[in-house]
């Protein structure tokens, strides 16, 4: 189960809109924002591949500006063990 820190970078007068619309995405939770744009949210995804197909869909959003990954934690599930 990945969870990454990211730092979407938006217009300043977009941040609302674009905050509502990070919250509103399954996966993401909102921690917090700055006056200048840069709104920091975790992604937590079961996979990999889950965790990129949100970062893409998040970069391709006409709000955002640019969406980095300033962290990422792999937790290996065992075998048979299911993510909540």
């Amino acid at each position: 189960m990945p969870i990454g820190g990211v730092v979407v970078s938006t217009r300043p007068e977009d941040l609302a809109a674009a905050r509502e619309m990070l919250a509103a995405c399954a996966g993401v939770e909102v921690h917090g924002a700055d006056e200048q744009g840069h709104i920091v949210v975790v992604l937590d995804t079961r996979t990999g591949e889950e965790m990129e197909r949100l970062m893409r869909d998040i970069n391709r959003h006409p709000l955002v500006l640019h969406a980095g990954l300033t962290y990422l934690d792999m937790e290996d599930l065992q075998d048979g063990e299911e993510g909540e």
